[in-house]
């Protein structure tokens, strides 16, 4: 083993960005090994011929942010795709390795103010730490020059005409001129830096109309205190700028920590695996390596408090872990010898070894990780819709400063001044453009905790307006298992051995019958056979030529015989569904009658969506009599069995060709038609992996509960983003009147800028936590 492999865990990261705001060249250039690109990429799904890397942004404010880090890595050359989340301060990059590579399109954002470093960098939380401890700074020191320039300011607001002499009042004016100056080089410093990117790259961002306010304001005061007879020397307005730059910074500290708060709830879920994990070398003893070189047959020590970096077999020790993303269970859940444990999960009591299974992406943690990247980066409809009018908005608010000032010059050119920068100041759209994805976020982290994994932040829109819900049933009502319900057998054997002997055929067949009766004998205690050269007959059953057991049992003779009644020789049995029968060559033993176990909450989810005013459809492929008795027992109308996929696709196109909204739910391949054919899809992690990838939902854990409270939310999202927007509109409508006529003065625009954003962030954060109707259904 070499020794790279085994440096402690600050040299086998990569030193990139420990908190600075530029990554050195050299350190971007670890990234262009092909080995580091697992660590942060993927091969894109729709071409393995291109890479897709998940990125944090830092830098970003809104959402002109966002899109103009979109636009500078569109025009990277080999970048072939590009979606920036504003809400969430994540990317997702699809490039060519055959044109370019990690260092050269992170390193082009650089030159526009921004900067890129891979999702799982191992200094996100410090680099977060840091930009919200600058953010603080800034505020404080803004707060503590307006304080000062307060009380220079407040003798010219009480003083009577003649109670101040020119020399006293230009001593308070150079006074303020100087406290404010800590304003203009450090506190502001943010919104001068971004504005003069946007403005070297012809774009308009809201910071520009912000940094001309506070510039325009301190260049016309500065005008008043060295010339008090010119133009502007009537007033000065250090007072109006300190206060306005402390409420706007108020504001986006405010925002950053709670945008920090979902940020941080997401890379706690994307972030789980550890760095570095104790390995087994040859000699039996344990070096801690970096997890990427861990490698399938690897054995591991992984101590309590540590997470499992990949899937694999406990092979030594006891412990309690929590797998509550990756399963539903919220319950620490026992692990011994010989279970298995997944990537991401929590060891919570002991130390244990394991050995590895699967790693990378071909664990269940990876691919609920592609889910989760592919939300926080995406954007709903609305969304779009606000990203597009942000810009021309903005011009719009730069021409309408521009006419409120000429409007006012010829009466008071200091005043003309003012009521522009108010305009400027006030009519940032932040918090139109925040208003849907904050909300989105807010839900999709709710529904991450809860079990449900969110591909599609548009879905959510979708899936609010959705009035009728379909089930498949076998799998999806119903457990993935079949049940023993009743056992029939030869007068004079016990229920038990019959059990027991069928018990020991079925364990040599993985058939879905075999597993529910070897299930059924262990759960009983049914035991005592063995069999000898089972073999099973595919469609048909099991045979053994050997049957033994334990002294006091009885035993059958000839060959056993497990299966229909047909491969059974019991030509005078009738073959029913769920029953199969064992004989042998005396002729029939035993039947036993299986079926399917509806689950345990379906009834609780089917009555809780009907309640919700959604009306809930059974399809199903298997025979009509089975799919009505599911149907009675859920109290659903609407059923329909002997269906084929193109059959159920055929019923959901008839649905919406009558104006209604379908959210089909379902677990199998042959529910991939009628899935892609729905409104809104919605699988269930036990199902086909390739289902799962195409939804828009994915289910974790065994309930159908959650089914009934990502729909309940997506309402609730909806009510949230309408009160957003509508709030959004309303101030815009009524402040920009007001700015204009020169009745909002600038610090009560800074005021209202940075409370319509607060409000907007603060509103969607009500969607954190589940409503309670979907916990108590």
């Amino acid at each position: 083993m070499s020794s790279s492999e085994s440096v402690p865990m600050d040299e086998s990261v990569p030193q990139r960005l420990r908190g600075d705001a530029q990554v050195p060249e050299r350190d971007l250039r670890l990234l262009d090994d092909p080995d580091e690109w697992s660590g942060f990429s993927r091969p894109w799904a729709k071409d393995t011929r291109y890479w897709e890397s998940n990125v944090l942004v830092q830098g970003m404010h809104c959402t002109a942010c966002s899109l103009s880090v979109e636009d500078v890595l569109r025009e990277t050359p080999g970048v072939v795709g590009v979606q920036v989340g504003a809400a969430s301060g994540r990317a997702r990059v699809v490039w060519s390795a055959q044109q370019t590579v990690p260092s050269r399109w992170m390193r082009s954002v650089e030159s526009a103010g921004y900067c890129l470093v891979p999702a799982n960098d191992a200094f996100s939380l410090e680099r977060r730490t840091l930009e919200t401890r600058a953010a603080l700074w800034q505020w404080m020191v803004a707060g503590l020059c307006m304080m000062q320039v307060m009380m220079y300011a407040y003798p010219a607001y009480i003083a009577a005409p003649g109670d101040l002499t020119p020399e006293m009042e230009k001593l308070l004016r150079w006074a303020s001129w100087v406290i404010a100056l800590p304003v203009m080089l450090f506190a502001s410093g943010g919104f001068f830096r971004n504005a003069w990117a946007d403005l070297r790259h012809r774009r308009i961002s809201m910071d520009l109309p912000v940094a001309l306010g506070i510039g325009i304001t301190f260049a016309v005061s500065t005008a008043g205190t060295f010339d008090m007879q010119g133009i502007f020397g009537r007033e000065v307005f250090f007072d109006s700028l300190t206060m306005f730059v402390f409420f706007l910074l108020s504001g986006r500290w405010l925002e950053l920590r709670l945008r920090d708060r979902t940020a941080g709830a997401l890379e706690a879920v994307l972030n789980r695996l550890p760095d570095s994990i104790e390995r087994q070398g040859p000699d039996g003893a344990f070096e801690r390596v970096a997890v990427r070189r861990v490698r399938v047959g690897d054995v591991v020590r992984v101590q309590p408090g540590e997470s499992f970096p990949a899937d694999g077999q406990i092979t030594w020790g006891h412990t309690q872990v929590d797998e509550a993303l990756l399963t539903g269970e919220s319950h620490p859940l026992e692990r011994g010898e010989g279970d298995a444990v997944v990537a991401g999960s929590f060891n919570l009591s002991a130390s244990v070894t394991v050995r590895v299974q699967r790693t990378g992406a071909d664990t269940r943690y990876a691919q609920i990780v592609e889910l989760m990247e592919q939300a926080a980066t995406s954007r709903p409809a609305r969304a779009r819709l606000a990203d597009r009018l942000a810009k021309p908005f903005l011009v719009f608010v730069l021409l309408a400063a521009v006419a409120a000032a000429g409007f006012w010059w010829g009466r008071d050119p200091g005043h003309a001044i003012m009521v522009a920068v108010a305009v400027l100041i006030v009519t940032c759209p932040c918090a139109l453009s925040l208003a849907t994805p904050a909300a989105m976020l807010a839900s999709a982290g709710a529904l991450a905790r809860a079990g449900v994994l969110v591909r599609q932040l548009q879905a959510l829109e979708t899936l609010a307006q959705v009035d009728t819900v379909v089930f498949d049933k076998t799998g999806t009502l119903t457990e993935s298992a079949m049940g023993l319900e009743a056992v029939r057998c030869r007068a004079g054997l016990a229920q038990s051995d019959a059990l027991a002997l069928a018990a020991a055929l079925a364990i040599h067949s993985l058939h879905p019958v075999s597993r529910a009766l070897v299930a059924a004998a262990r759960q009983g205690g049914a035991q005592g056979y063995r069999c000898d050269g089972a073999q099973e007959l595919a469609g048909q059953g099991v045979l053994a030529t050997s049957v033994h057991g334990d002294a006091a049992h009885w035993l059958p003779r000839g060959d056993l015989r497990l299966g229909s009644a047909a491969f059974c020789r019991l030509t005078d049995l009738a073959s029913a569904q769920g029953r199969v029968h064992l004989s042998d060559d005396d002729g029939w033993i035993a039947s036993f009658a299986l079926a399917e176990q509806m689950r345990d909450d379906a009834l609780q989810t089917v009555r809780g969506l009907a309640a919700q005013g959604v009306d809930v459809h059974l399809y199903s492929g298997d025979s009509d009599v089975v799919v009505q008795a599911m149907a009675s027992k859920l109290q659903v109308a609407h059923a329909r069995g002997e269906l084929t996929p193109d059959g159920k696709l055929a019923l959901v196109r008839t649905m919406q060709g009558t104006g209604r909204v379908v959210a089909m739910v379902g677990d199998g391949v042959n529910d991939g038609p009628v899935l892609a054919g729905a409104n809104v899809s919605i699988a269930l992690s036990h199902g086909a992996p390739l289902l799962q990838s195409r939804s828009d939902f994915v289910v974790v854990g065994d309930s159908l509960l959650p089914v009934l409270q990502v729909l309940v939310l997506a309402r609730k999202t909806r009510r949230i983003v309408g009160q957003n927007l509508l709030w959004a509109l309303v101030y815009n409508a009524a402040c920009i009147p007001l700015a204009v006529l020169g009745y909002l003065p600038a610090w009560a625009a800074g005021l209202g800028m940075a409370s319509s954003s607060l409000l907007v962030v603060l509103n969607a954060l009500r969607l954190s936590r589940l409503p309670q109707l979907a916990r108590s259904q």
